[in-house]
C-alpha cells in the first residue's frame, strides 16, 4: 500500500464529468507524475487530494487515514504541502517574511505567553528559515522583497514555504509553467535534491514532458477524467493509449 491511496474517486460538475473512477497508488519517497491532455482533470484530481474539492465518489487516503471531509488547512497538518501553478508568495513582505509565516504555522501558530520561551522559541523559527533558505540557495536574499524576484526564485521561495512545515507529501501543480528553459532545467534540479535530501514523496502535474521523464518513476496518464494506463516512463513515451490521447492518433483495427 502506498503512502496516498486513490480508491474508485469521481467527480461532476452539473452534466460535466471530471473524474471517474480513479484510482491511484502513491509509493513512499517516489516521484509520481499525473499528465494527460487539456481537460482531462488532473487540477481537479488535485484538487480533491487537498481538500479544496470533495469528491462525489470513492476515497482518498493519506498514510492510512481519509482527508475527505478536513478542511484545507487541516489537511496541511497532516502532512500535505501544495505548491500552486502560479507561485502563492507575499509579494510586498520580505523572503524572510514570508518564511517566517509556514514556521510560525508549523508551531500551530500559538503565542508563548512565558516571555523567556517565547524569544527561544522566535530564535528557533529563525533559525529554521535560515536553514531551508541556504537549502534552496536563498539565504543571501533574505532581505529581497519577493515580488522583484525572478519566477524561478518565486517558485523556489514557495517550494521553501513549503518544506519549512516538514510535509511527507508535497503535490506540485505545473512547477514549471512560464519558465524560461535555464529556470525550468534549475527547479529540476532543485526537485531532484529535494527527493535525495528529504523523506518527501512528490506528486507531480506538469505538461513540459521534459520535466516529467526527468523526475517520475511512475506516470499516470489521465483522459477524459479516467485512468488510461500507468507505468514506468520508458513504457509510458511510446504507449499507444498515451499517443492517440495526445495526439489522436487512432488504434490500428
Amino acid at each position: 500500500m502506498g503512502i496516498l491511496e486513490v480508491k474508485n474517486v469521481g467527480k461532476r460538475f452539473g452534466g460535466l464529468k471530471a473524474l471517474s473512477d480513479v484510482n491511484l497508488s502513491v509509493a513512499e519517497n517516489s516521484v509520481h507524475a499525473i499528465i494527460g491532455p487539456n481537460g482531462a482533470g488532473k487540477s481537479t484530481l488535485l484538487n480533491c487530494l487537498v481538500g479544496k474539492l470533495i469528491p462525489d465518489t470513492g476515497s482518498v487516503m493519506f498514510d492510512g487515514q481519509s482527508v475527505l471531509g478536513r478542511k484545507p488547512y487541516q489537511i496541511n497538518q497532516m502532512g500535505i504541502s501544495r505548491v500552486f501553478q502560479t507561485p502563492e508568495i507575499f509579494g510586498d513582505l520580505t523572503v524572510m517574511e514570508n518564511m517566517m509565516i509556514p514556521c510560525f504555522a508549523k508551531r500551530d501558530g500559538a503565542f508563548e505567553l512565558n516571555p523567556i520561551r517565547a524569544i527561544t522559541a522566535q530564535k528557533d523559527i529563525i533559525a529554521h528559515a535560515e536553514s531551508v533558505l541556504a537549502d534552496m540557495n536563498l539565504l543571501e536574499k533574505r532581505d529581497m522583497h519577493s515580488a522583484s524576484m525572478s519566477r524561478g526564485d518565486k517558485r523556489r521561495l514557495e517550494i521553501a514555504m513549503c518544506l519549512a512545515q516538514e510535509p511527507r507529501l508535497l503535490l506540485l501543480d505545473e512547477p514549471t509553467a512560464g519558465m524560461a528553459r535555464a529556470d525550468t532545467n534549475n527547479t529540476i534540479e532543485l526537485l531532484k535534491e529535494i527527493r535525495d535530501k528529504r523523506n518527501i514523496t512528490i506528486v507531480i502535474i506538469e505538461h513540459d514532458m521534459h520535466v516529467v521523464f526527468s523526475l517520475a518513476e511512475r506516470i499516470t496518464v489521465l483522459a477524459q477524467g479516467t485512468p488510461l494506463v500507468e507505468d514506468v516512463p520508458a513504457k509510458i513515451k511510446g504507449h499507444p493509449k498515451v499517443r492517440e490521447a495526445y495526439l489522436g492518433e487512432s488504434q490500428p483495427a
